[in-house]
């Protein structure tokens, strides 16, 4: 069995979202937000991924950043992505529930994100948490809402 059979919660969450990502501090006080877009597309690993995420950001200023996630599937419902930028694994929770658990490479490996995506009934809407934590402290979090556009 591949990706699609062995993590069915993913293959709902594939497709095209848009969304906004709001940073606040450890105060809860707003330190950036921008917009996204994001395509999330499962293979079949021929390509050398079994999971492909690309994500678009557009500020207000009009500055735009694009990175891209290629996974692989480690087995046993656990994906894993490896890139220049950063490194980390995935798996879900129950089934609504995305955990995530990486790294920013350039960032310092005290610095770790956690992530929880969680994803409507009706597959249409994610609401997703990231929380930065360094040295054991949380110093920021990302609030992410998206909606689906492109099944």
């Amino acid at each position: 069995m591949g990706i699609r059979e062995e993590m069915p919660l993913l293959a709902r969450h594939e497709g095209e979202w848009e969304g906004t990502y709001v940073y606040v501090d450890a105060d809860g006080k707003i330190v950036d937000s921008h917009r996204s877009h994001l395509t999330c597309t499962l293979g079949d690993g021929t390509d050398g991924w079994d999971y492909h995420q690309v994500n678009v950001y557009t500020w207000e200023d009009g500055r735009t950043e694009e990175h891209r996630f290629p996974g692989t599937y480690l087995g046993g419902g656990h994906c894993g992505f490896d890139t220049d930028r950063l490194t980390g694994e995935f798996w879900g929770v129950d089934d609504n529930t995305i955990y995530l658990s990486w790294i920013y490479k350039e960032k310092g490996a005290d610095l770790r994100l956690f992530e929880l995506i969680v994803l409507s009934e009706d597959g249409n809407h994610r609401n997703r948490v990231w929380q930065w934590i360094r040295s054991g402290i949380c110093v920021q979090r990302t609030l992410i809402n998206e909606t689906r556009v492109v099944a």
